[in-house]
């Protein structure tokens, strides 16, 4: 109530003094108005001057000053008395609204409020800890700054604050960066040098985040700092006209990008200018021109690394145009084009159609030996409006183009040059335009000459064999006709060519022999494996039973091939085999959910148990194994290399992982398997914690009990290696490490359950449940009171206590009694983790009591009561008891049926036929021990629950995506 009337009070006293401002200003005016009125009648001649018209003037000036002198004591007052008070507010609320008003008292009346001492106020709130108090700070000096004729009373203020103002586009929160880059566009603008050129150079890279605001905003700046010639006349080019100044404008853009050395995201640095500098980005003629210019001793002709970079920004140039969208990495979703925009759009795309129809065949002429500038320039076409060829009568400029593709892949194995080519045959051979005959002749012609190129070296092979294996030459030469091959069987179907039993034969001397090299073994591996896509891909349309059977045995012989793969030599290779097996497993789980039961039937073998025993093999002996670092005195460009070899081996790691996480989402394989991923969530967080969060997410999103019970599994294989790993009778240490980041495993599990416990009451309580289990299994003796060795488990799954609901929480806590059998020597040190369990479940002392008087009870509830309580604690069906808890099971058990019940819905079972016997067992419990009727003494401690609130406010809470 006091924090309501102090942040109204304080709005309405700051709110009060920007009105009494105001009148202040108009008073002055009067007063001036007034004062000039006087000296006017003064001046006047004698003879028509008059004494009372200079009095009343008189009276009414000083009654001015004296209002005004009022005014200014007002002002004061709720100055001292308001903002000098709240402005240090612990209430961010009114801390901002400080902030703001004294912005706009500055801005208003800037002969009082423009000076150090009142902006000093403004310079040091823009370290608060809140962003909206931050972000008016900004607001403020914006408008001061905006306006040159105030800019020159800001020195002081400048010199103390521009390093702080200058690092605030680096700001957390993404609306205070934005508005602090417009900030330092106005002071580049209205003070002159004021920021260094080291200032400028950090700014500059802002062009390359993410987030799209900010690096449109930076690239105003970059803009209008760097590119744009508005007030620079004197560095304008001699060359007449807008082509010398948009050619000179690119230079310097080439120079930029080459100088930031982020070459691999041109796309961000065109996105980030295009709404400035549209109109030279968008010559794509001045751009072509300087590609073609002959270098002929020209001081100012571009060299190669420059040319270089110019194919890159144009292909982002055609791409953002012909898109209208920001690059991948940029922006959620897609933008949504105004009818303006698709105009623009249209015009753009026909724009450059009509140019590079023509200008394309003689860049890739000039070019054709260079891979880098080739591959980039190859991808122009997938944005042309094909129309145009045949509309315009330019079929001739189409063999122009279609020869020297031809030319450049005879003359490259490179990946990206071949997949480029293939791309745009696969782009101009649509059905549905007219020149779809004519590209399909050339595609044709082209495609028989790489498979007899193919065959001729195939042949040689055969003949050779172990001979040719060591021919450095003819390898290389295998190497890239099978590259070429595979380029194009991945986006056109060469089944005609009957290509797969010789691309299958090779693999299969490998899998003999083992001799060949692994530059042979990757295209022969992707060729085999595109070739049973399209394969596939035709059986699911239309095919006979006897095809059918044939291309199940091929599609057995061909996973068994990659089996035999991921155990490979070579590093390389067993990569690539993991991916195709991903890949292969996730495809064909699509064609099995799509397509009728006669096709289903040949492909409901996969995934084998093996199979997913060898996937996970991988994962655990590729991924998540920790390399170990070497101190070597390296230099500066060796530690260059390594880094970026670290980086790329991370990335490979990433790709892989996705991959495998791709088959649990999606069923293909058991979700228990992700509990050896989970394992690894905080200790590979930095690396891999987004893809592990999805995974849970999705497999949550999918079958919350599944879900649940991976995470449980991933604790108890844990807790179990611990166990092992110590070797002690009396538990696991609880002091070690390995316990301890079991226990911050367990926590950040909890916190994936979000805020919504009524979602989650059921895994959560599954999670419990099956919890309790395990810390009791292996107890020993016909008492039931001999120490079970899991006992410490119970502080594990105590991390989730705080996410059961509180009729939960009873009944766990009953479904506990079950194990802990009266009396317990409790005062024995290895019991403690079960006090501290029941705590954890135990609000306070009167809910404990009401818990355990109850527990008589439980034997006198009705079937009605029961279905009642089962109704209430889960919407799915009920796990069934074994037989032998059936027959000892009696009316006081009461509390373990409601506790499944809460655990709800049965495991859902996999497409698999050798996974599908393989139901899991729930952990057994130990027959020794029984349920106790009489009360339990125990501490009933608060600080659990205080510290599990606490958790709540973690970031790693997963609900986003979850849905009811």
């Amino acid at each position: 109530m006091i924090r309501a009337f102090r942040h109204t009070s304080t709005l309405a006293a700051m709110k009060l003094l920007t009105a009494v401002v105001g009148v202040h200003l108009n008073l002055d005016v009067n007063k001036h108005n007034a004062q000039r009125l006087y000296e006017v009648e003064k001046n006047r001649i004698s003879g028509k001057k008059t004494n009372y018209r200079l009095d009343q003037l008189e009276r009414k000036r000083k009654e001015y000053e004296q209002k005004l002198l009022e005014i200014q004591n007002m002002m004061n007052a709720i100055f001292k008395g308001t903002f000098l008070s709240r402005y240090r507010d612990v209430i961010p609320e009114i801390r901002a609204t400080c902030m703001e008003e004294i912005g706009s008292l500055i801005n208003t009346y800037p002969d009082t409020y423009l000076n150090d001492s009142y902006l000093k106020y403004i310079g040091w709130m823009l370290y608060d800890k809140q962003p909206e108090v931050r972000l008016k700070c900004l607001l403020g000096l914006q408008g001061i700054y905006s306006r040159r004729e105030l800019v020159y009373k800001m020195d002081l203020f400048t010199s103390r604050f521009k390093d702080r103002i200058v690092s605030m586009p680096l700001d957390k929160d993404h609306e205070v960066a934005v508005q602090a880059m417009k900030l330092l566009m106005l002071m580049s603008q209205n003070y002159e040098d004021v920021l260094s050129d080291e200032d400028c150079e950090t700014l500059y890279r802002l062009v390359y985040t993410t987030h799209r605001p900010l690096a449109v905003a930076a690239g105003e700046f970059l803009y209008n700092r760097l590119l744009s010639y508005e007030g620079d006349e004197e560095v304008l080019p001699k060359e007449g006209g807008n082509a010398g100044t948009n050619a000179h404008q690119l230079k310097r853009l080439i120079q930029f990008f080459l100088d930031s050395e982020v070459h691999k995201h041109v796309a961000y640095l065109v996105d980030s200018l295009w709404d400035w500098a549209g109109t030279f980005l968008k010559d794509w003629e001045c751009m072509t021109t300087l590609l073609l210019k002959n270098d002929g001793g020209d001081r100012e002709a571009l060299n190669d690394a420059q040319k270089s970079a110019l194919t890159e920004i144009i292909l982002a140039t055609v791409r953002e145009a012909a898109e209208g969208h920001p690059p991948a990495g940029r922006g959620a979703a897609k933008k949504i084009l105004s009818v303006k925009e698709k105009k623009i759009q249209s015009e753009d795309c026909t724009k450059i159609t009509e140019h590079f129809i023509m200008v394309l065949p003689q860049l890739l002429a000039k070019y054709s030996t260079d891979a880098q500038k080739v591959a980039n320039l190859l991808q122009i076409p997938q944005y042309y409006d094909l129309d145009v060829y045949s509309m315009g009568h330019l079929e001739k400029h189409l063999d122009a183009l279609l020869k020297e593709v031809k030319d450049i892949v005879v003359k490259h194995s490179d990946i990206s040059v071949l997949e480029a080519s293939s791309r745009t045959y696969y782009i101009l051979c649509s059905e549905e335009i007219a020149i779809y005959n004519q590209v399909d002749r050339a595609r044709t012609q082209l495609i028989d000459e790489l498979a007899g190129q193919l065959n001729q070296l195939l042949d040689g092979f055969w003949q050779k064999q172990r001979g040719f294996c060591t021919d450095a030459r003819e390898v290389a030469r295998m190497c890239a006709a099978l590259r070429r091959i595979a380029a194009f069987h991945n986006a056109h179907d060469l089944t005609k060519w009957k290509l797969y039993d010789k691309t299958l034969r090779l693999l299969l001397f490998e899998i003999q022999h083992g001799c060949l090299s692994v530059l042979v073994i990757l295209p022969a591996l992707q060729c085999t494996y595109f070739s049973l896509l399209w394969q596939v891909a035709a059986a699911a349309e239309n095919s006979s039973k006897g095809a059918l059977l044939a291309l199940r045995r091929e599609l057995r012989r061909f996973s068994e091939i990659c089996m035999y793969f991921l155990t490979h030599k070579e590093k390389d290779v067993r990569e690539k085999a993991f991916v195709i097996l991903c890949d292969w497993l996730l495809i064909l789980s699509h064609q099995d959910s799509n397509n009728n039961e006669e096709e289903v039937g040949f492909l409901d073998y996969l995934p084998s148990t093996s199979l997913q025993e060898k996937l996970l093999l991988f994962v655990q002996e590729h991924i998540f194994v920790e390399e170990k670092e070497e101190s070597k005195d390296l230099t500066k460009e060796e530690e260059r290399k390594d880094e970026n070899y670290k980086l790329d081996d991370l990335h490979k790691k990433r790709s892989l992982l996705a991959a495998y996480c791709k088959l649990i989402v999606f069923n293909v394989v058991e979700t228990t398997a992700a509990a050896e991923i989970y394992k690894h969530y905080v200790k590979a967080y930095n690396d891999f914690g987004d893809i592990i969060k999805e995974t849970l997410s999705r497999t949550r999103h999918n079958n919350r009990i599944e879900s649940a019970r991976a995470l449980i599994l991933c604790l108890q294989q844990l807790f179990q290696t611990c166990a092992e790993s110590q070797d002690s009778s009396t538990g696991v240490d609880l002091a070690s490490a390995s316990f301890t980041n079991m226990k911050e495993l367990a926590r950040r599990f909890s916190l994936t359950f979000g805020w919504d416990q009524v979602k989650s009451r059921e895994s959560v309580a599954m999670i419990h449940k099956e919890g309790i289990e395990f810390a009791f299994q292996g107890a020993t003796g016909t008492d039931g009171k001999s120490f079970p060795p899991n006992l410490s488990f119970l502080l594990i799954i105590s991390e989730f206590s705080y996410k059961l609901l509180k009729p939960d929480k009873k009944i766990v806590y009953a479904y506990l009694q079950r194990y802990a059998v009266e009396p317990l020597p409790y005062s024995r040190d290895e019991w403690q983790p079960l006090i501290w369990y029941k705590n954890s479940l135990l609000a306070n002392e009167d809910e404990e009591s009401s818990v355990l008087g109850s527990l008589g009870e439980w034997s006198q509830v009705g079937t009605s009561k029961a279905s009642s309580c089962k109704r209430k604690l889960s919407n799915g069906s009920l796990p069934e008891a074994s037989p032998a808890e059936a027959a000892s099971q009696d009316s006081a058990l009461q509390p373990a049926s409601q506790l499944a019940s809460a655990a709800g819905k049965s495991r859902k079972r996999l497409k698999s036929r050798e996974t599908n016997s393989q139901e899991h067992v729930p952990l057994p419990c130990p027959g020794g021990l029984q349920q106790s009727e009489g009360e339990i003494e125990t501490d009933v401690s608060m600080k659990r629950q205080a510290g599990d609130k606490s958790e709540d406010a973690d970031v790693d809470v997963i609900d986003a995506d979850q849905k009811s």
